[in-house]
């Protein structure tokens, strides 16, 4: 099979797209070919060598994507050759074949691409969590969302809007801020127009937001300015670098919470992966869910959609395709 892998890690010029042995599947496995990969910052850091990598070079990067059922392993009971599949969770995605334990893939309805299901499912399921678990958005609920033109930016605006919620976004240029107006957000500000006093003014009948969901990181000292008494930020992402040491005097003085968001700690059973992606896919089919189009890559030109998703130019999904 072909696959996109890296040596050593580095810049983007390290990734190699070469020949290497098919997968060999468990007995509870399913072999997928691939039809759709899902790109993301993940697949940057580990590049980089932020994050740890299991086993020897050459390592494949990617655990998202979307196929078909080319094999199952003896003690299959889910999937039958020919299935459509989707995942969010298993390694070496950036190939031809993928090996995908059984409980791991979901089915993909017949009316929903492979394109669609690869750009949904990862994004989704942190925007479902984030929005039901981490902070439970109700009606009226205001909400605080950083990097609001990104692909979960624009699904959280979405689901946060479908609960009721009144949404104001951030984001880094005008055009993007267009972006995020559509997906939803009733207000977006730039951040380099002073956006935690502008923040403010925009809250309703109230001295800051309820909730804030901080993926940036760096601006986490920020985002407590912009949360009233008793509101709570979401820390699930480090984009924009390493968030500041915060002080639990500050927790305590304001009665505010900080709480960290991880989607693995919440999809725990195969049950999980299906119920969400049902709902998500449900959201999609009944038009209360938006998904803009993804930006398409060739696999054999991963090392230019790298670069594409590090210049922050893209708004939404980069898929490579293999």
């Amino acid at each position: 099979m072909k696959a996109l892998c890296f040596e050593l890690f580095g810049d983007a010029e390290v990734l190699l797209y070469k020949e290497l042995p098919d997968p060999v599947i468990g007995e509870r496995e399913i072999l997928v070919r691939m039809k759709a990969i899902g790109l993301n910052f993940a697949d940057i850091y580990r590049r980089r060598g932020n994050y740890h990598l299991k086993g020897n070079p050459p390592y494949i990067l990617g655990y998202e994507g979307a196929g078909t059922v080319e094999q199952v392993g003896k003690s299959v009971t889910a999937f039958q050759i020919g299935d459509r599949v989707a995942f969010a969770d298993v390694p070496h995605a950036n190939a031809e074949l993928v090996a995908v334990p059984e409980d791991h893939a979901v089915p993909i309805p017949g009316d929903i691409s492979f394109e669609t299901a690869a750009s949904l499912l990862l994004q989704g399921w942190t925007a479902h969590y984030l929005t039901q678990d981490s902070y439970k958005v109700i009606e009226g609920t205001q909400v605080l969302i950083h990097a609001a033109a990104g692909g979960v930016g624009q699904l959280l605006s979405q689901i946060c809007k479908l609960r009721g919620a009144y949404v104001v976004g951030l984001t880094s240029t005008p055009a993007k801020r267009e972006v995020a107006l559509k997906a939803g957000a009733d207000k977006v500000l730039l951040y380099a127009e002073h956006w935690v006093e502008k923040a403010d003014l925009l809250t309703r009948e109230q001295k800051g937001f309820d909730v804030v969901y901080d993926s940036v990181g760096s601006t986490l000292e920020e985002s407590f300015l912009a949360t009233k008494i008793g509101g709570t930020v979401v820390f699930y992402g480090m984009s924009g670098g390493d968030p500041q040491s915060i002080d639990p005097r500050m927790l305590m003085d304001g009665s505010k919470t900080l709480t960290g968001g991880d989607l693995w700690n919440y999809l725990t059973s195969h049950m999980e992966r299906v119920t969400r992606a049902n709902e998500l896919f449900e959201w999609l089919r009944t038009k209360q869910l938006r998904l803009a189009a993804p930006t398409l890559y060739k696999l054999s030109e991963g090392a230019e959609a790298h670069r594409y998703m590090e210049s922050r130019h893209s708004t939404g999904k980069i898929l490579l395709i293999p």
